[in-house]
């Protein structure tokens, strides 16, 4: 008896111990997208697990409190999207805009100027911080100018990506972007790039590069404005990051090299802390003996906004599955057309790991979203994939090309082309086995993504923004491609030719017989 009592002291005397050694930490998310917020809060609620004081600056507080958790709400600087994008709202936008386009209406920029405005920001740049922070944690996108507050409270800043990293991210911690066989994430996904393939993929990625710098070099303007003229400019900034995150995976993703300041963290934000399905859902799909479909178009899009005959091909072929059943996310169903199939049932908003990991599940329609879909992989459930915008295209065709998805075009989807797609992913069973062994392998590490990602956080708040950092963030490009070095030896090579050639022109004719011997004179 007292030995356990002495354990249990010995274990409370650690716990506490462990969170009065515990960090102050400041997160910076300022861009009001849900899908992003999900991994960035996930993030700061395995910091404050582990007794860290998180504060977070974001648009997206949370609804109930958690412990070391502190929101500083702040408005968004953009509209929100969430459940109220129409059809034609997103026509709008997707039909007039590329991503140079979205760099150049500066969001970013827009992002940063809103935020320095907010009383939450101006108090943190101009009132002593006590306790003092230890850590700045700020989003990897498009508005890089909250990295300041890192030089500002003289601590390390870590970057998260909510997707794969962008082309203009590797350069931050000089990761080696490798562009013989890893497209960019702009590019649709490519597999043995042929020449042109891989030329097209080196132009494109520095393309993107050169114009991210472009349009957000205006924020270096902005910095100094807020911390003073002798701040750093955003360039700067960005090669003084000490951690970047990134949502990717080997198993979605495939090999490739990365600095040890890369870390991949895919499906981080993959934790089952949702509340219950309602009881009334529940029981409908606990009943559905034969399975169902879940259908969703993600956290921002209205499916019933979308024109009638792409909604008439969606009740003809789905209302054609039944007994199998279909759960569809509709934000307002009272706007959806009459007609809708019995076996179609309807929701506003759903725990959705929970839904993907029912045991009568038997395939999810998404628009592709990352977070959607890497949830979907980890419960096993093969996709049929209708991309909408941004790097939906992508995410689908990756996922066609493990044999996990189908594709189909909304634009030109037909009722034939949607039935043979239902067919086939409920049908052939080569989808649900490929789907199988990409989940066990997603699932398949030494730690949690979580785990991972505080790990390393925690690493760079012990050894210092410089423990990870590649020295080929202080190189010059070309040194990094050793342009010079091969330059060199060409040039080497081609005097030791040169010396050559001239040493045994000069031999042979010393050697040679003389060529020019006196004739004989003609005898008459």
């Amino acid at each position: 008896m007292e030995i356990k009592y002495l354990l249990c002291l010995y274990l409370s005397f650690s716990i506490v111990s462990d969170q009065c050694h515990g960090h102050r930490i400041l997160g910076i998310f300022p861009m009001n997208g849900k899908s992003h917020m999900m991994m960035f809060e996930q993030v700061m609620k395995g910091l404050a697990r582990r007794g860290h004081q998180v504060d977070v600056v974001s648009t997206f507080p949370l609804e109930k409190p958690f412990p070391n958790y502190k929101d500083l709400a702040i408005k968004a600087a953009l509209p929100k999207f969430v459940n109220n994008m129409t059809y034609d709202f997103f026509q709008d936008v997707t039909q007039k805009t590329n991503m140079v386009q979205f760099l150049a209406e500066n969001p970013g920029n827009i992002i940063c100027e809103k935020g320095f405005e907010t009383d939450v920001l101006r108090n943190i740049i101009y009132k002593p911080q006590k306790p003092a922070y230890d850590l700045v944690i700020t989003e990897i996108f498009a508005a890089h100018c909250f990295m300041a507050f890192g030089h500002h409270l003289k601590v390390p800043v870590v970057g998260l990506s909510s997707s794969a990293l962008y082309p203009w991210g590797n350069d931050m911690v000089g990761n080696p972007p490798n562009l013989a066989f890893v497209p960019n994430n702009l590019l649709e996904h490519m597999e043995n790039m042929s020449f042109w393939q891989r030329l097209y993929n080196v132009l494109h990625t520095y393309y993107y590069r050169m114009y991210f710098n472009y349009y957000t070099s205006p924020q270096s303007d902005m910095i100094k404005k807020y911390f003073g003229p002798d701040a750093p400019g955003v360039r700067e900034l960005e090669h003084d990051l000490a951690l970047i995150l990134t949502n990717s995976h080997l198993a979605i993703n495939g090999p490739r090299p990365t600095t040890p300041a890369l870390v991949e963290v895919g499906g981080l934000h993959i934790q089952d802390d949702d509340p219950e399905i309602p009881a009334d859902h529940l029981k409908w799909l606990n009943e559905s003996k034969d399975g169902f479909i879940y259908f969703t178009f993600g956290s921002m899009m209205q499916i019933e906004s979308f024109p009638k005959p792409v909604l008439d091909v969606l009740y003809k072929s789905l209302g054609k599955l039944a007994p199998i059943r279909v759960f569809m996310k509709a934000p307002q169903p009272e706007k959806l057309p009459p007609g809708l199939p019995k076996n179609i049932r309807t929701f506003t908003w759903m725990p959705q790991l929970k839904v993907l990991r029912h045991k009568n599940i038997r395939a999810f329609i998404t628009h592709g979203g990352l977070m959607g879909t890497q949830e979907a992989i980890h419960s096993a459930v093969p996709m049929i994939g209708m991309p909408l915008f941004a790097d939906q295209f992508t995410n689908v065709d990756l996922y066609v090309s493990k044999k996990i998805a189908i594709r189909l075009d909304y634009a030109d989807m037909t009722e034939n082309k949607l039935d043979h797609a239902l067919n086939e992913i409920l049908h052939n069973p080569i989808y649900r086995e490929t789907m199988k062994k990409v989940s066990e392998k997603f699932k398949d590490g030494p730690m949690s993504p979580l785990d991972t990602a505080v790990y390393w956080i925690e690493y760079v708040i012990r050894h210092g923004k410089t423990a990870l950092r590649s020295p080929a963030v202080n190189m010059y490009w070309w040194q990094v491609a050793l342009v010079d070095v091969y330059v060199f030896l060409t040039i080497t090579a081609l005097v030791i030719v040169f010396v050559t050639v001239k040493i045994v022109r000069f031999i042979s004719k010393i050697l040679s017989p003389a060529v020019n011997t006196p004739h004989s004179k003609k005898v008459n």
